[in-house]
C-alpha cells in the first residue's frame, strides 16, 4: 500500500504512539534494531511513546506460532483474547481526551497483534465512545499478506474513516522472505514457515533456507 503523509487533524490536540514489538525473543528482549528504535523514540517523544505490555508469551516459539495462526483474518472473539484485551485496555486507559491522536506502530510478530488490536478497538469504539477516529497504523517487517482477510479488513476500516494511514509495504525489508508469509490460510502460513527452514516443503520458497543467509 502506498505511503501517505500523516496530517494532523484539526480536532487533535495531543497524540500518543504505541509500539507493538515482535515477541521472537520473549518479553522485553529485543534485537539491535528494535532496541535502537525504542531508545530513539523514548528520547524524542518521552511519555508520548509507549511499548505495549502483556502481548507476548514467554516462549518465543509460541509467539511465532500465534502470529502464524492469526495473521489471516480478524479474530472471531477478540474480547476473549488476553493479548488484544490487554492492548486495548492499555491504549484506552491512557487516553486523556477523545481527541488524542492514536498512532500504532509495530514490527515482526507484533504487527499481527497490532492489526488484530486495531480491528478490536474500532469494533468497541461505538459512537466514538473512547476516541475520535481515525487512528494510524504502521506494520513493519510483517508476515501479513495484502491478500488476507485481515489486511482487507484494515483497508475496509480505512475506507470507513476508522483508520487514517496504513503503512505496510514501505516497512518491509527488501528481500526478506518472511514478507507476507502468513498467507490467506493457516495451512499456507505453516507451509511457508516450514519453507523458510526447508525450502523444499514450500511452494513459495525455492531456497536457500534463510538460516543460511549471511548475517550483517
Amino acid at each position: 500500500m502506498a505511503a501517505e503523509s500523516i496530517h494532523t487533524d484539526e480536532r487533535k490536540t495531543d497524540y500518543k504512539v504505541y509500539f507493538f514489538a515482535g515477541g521472537e525473543a520473549g518479553n522485553n528482549r529485543f534485537n539491535i534494531f528494535t532496541g535502537s528504535y525504542i531508545r530513539l523514540m523514548d528520547q524524542i517523544m518521552g511519555d508520548r511513546f509507549e511499548i505495549m505490555k502483556g502481548i507476548h508469551f514467554t516462549s518465543p516459539a509460541k509467539n511465532v506460532l500465534w502470529a502464524l495462526s492469526n495473521s489471516q483474518k480478524p479474530l472471531t472473539r477478540p474480547d476473549k483474547n488476553r493479548f488484544l484485551t490487554s492492548a486495548a485496555s492499555q491504549i484506552i486507559g491512557n487516553i486523556t481526551s477523545p481527541d488524542t491522536q492514536i498512532i500504532i506502530t509495530s514490527s515482526s510478530t507484533g504487527s499481527i497483534v497490532a492489526a488484530q488490536t486495531v480491528c478490536f478497538l474500532t469494533s468497541i469504539n461505538i459512537k466514538e465512545r473512547y476516541f475520535r477516529p481515525p487512528l494510524h497504523l504502521a506494520l513493519g517487517t510483517s508476515i501479513i499478506s495484502p491478500e488476507s482477510e485481515l489486511f482487507k479488513q484494515l483497508v475496509y476500516l480505512q475506507n470507513k474513516g476508522e483508520i487514517g494511514v496504513i503503512i505496510h509495504d514501505e516497512l518491509q525489508d527488501q528481500g526478506d522472505n518472511t514478507n507476507g508469509a502468513g498467507g490467506t490460510t493457516r495451512i499456507e502460513a505453516y507451509r511457508n514457515a516450514a519453507g523458510l527452514l526447508l525450502p523444499g516443503f514450500s511452494g513459495k520458497y525455492s531456497g536457500p533456507s534463510f538460516l543460511n543467509s549471511p548475517s550483517g
